[in-house]
């Protein structure tokens, strides 16, 4: 069911998802740091988090691409690129469980933000929608975004919505100085009555809702 407005380019993101092995965490986190360099080579690396909070032993890392044509030419050089194979993913995979991908563009009113300084956390919030895309829910929603925003307490990085994976997904990304800091502030929103407004309205188009805190890596762009 479709859809709505849409950013004015070809420009989308690929959202991966990977559970590792338990044991094995501390050891994936080390090789990504150490030979990551070699995958970022071939295309722009947007953030890279390990989950703290909200789940256990996952990763979240963020590809950003112009098309698709020159994913599908990267996805070539990597398979060819012996580096990369011998250096990372012989070893890396059998740290993984399992893997999962999306591809999500940024809805058409918000641009990819930074944070105004290193050393904080983000907060992943994966809001499932009802079917309709940004032309359902587009105006309410941003309108609760913004009420956060404007409570002063957070910083917006992104709002993604998803093209492939499981469709009416919205990912919104936030920064904060810290989990406490998060937290306080989201203690004063709940007492705001321009957010609770503005909630209360784009619940109408809401299924269900997750969060994760989530700490950078060192390789990260986003820290």
């Amino acid at each position: 069911l479709a859809t709505g407005p849409r950013q004015n380019n070809s420009i989308f993101y690929e959202i991966r998802t990977y559970d590792i092995k338990p044991s094995k965490m501390k050891e994936f986190v080390e090789m990504v740091n150490k030979y990551f360099h070699l995958r970022t080579a071939h295309s722009e690396l947007v953030g890279f988090w390990s989950v703290e909070l909200g789940a256990m032993n996952k990763v979240v890392h963020v590809w950003k691409y112009e098309n698709f044509a020159q994913r599908t030419a990267v996805r070539h050089a990597l398979a060819n690129d012996n580096d990369w194979q011998g250096k990372f993913i012989s070893a890396a995979l059998p740290l993984v469980e399992k893997q999962h991908n999306e591809v999500a563009y940024l809805v058409p009113w918000c641009q990819l933000g930074k944070p105004p300084k290193e050393g904080g956390v983000y907060e992943w919030v994966t809001f499932q929608m009802k079917p309709g895309g940004p032309a359902l829910w587009g105006e309410a929603f941003r309108a609760a975004i913004n009420a956060h925003i404007n409570t002063g307490y957070t910083k917006l990085i992104g709002v993604f919505h998803t093209e492939y994976g499981l469709l009416n997904t919205v990912h919104v990304i936030w920064w904060n100085e810290s989990p406490d800091h998060r937290a306080a502030g989201r203690h004063s929103a709940h007492e705001d009555a321009r957010v609770v407004a503005a909630v209360r309205d784009s619940v109408r188009f809401l299924e269900s809702q997750k969060n994760m805190l989530l700490i950078p890596l060192q390789c990260s762009p986003l820290k």
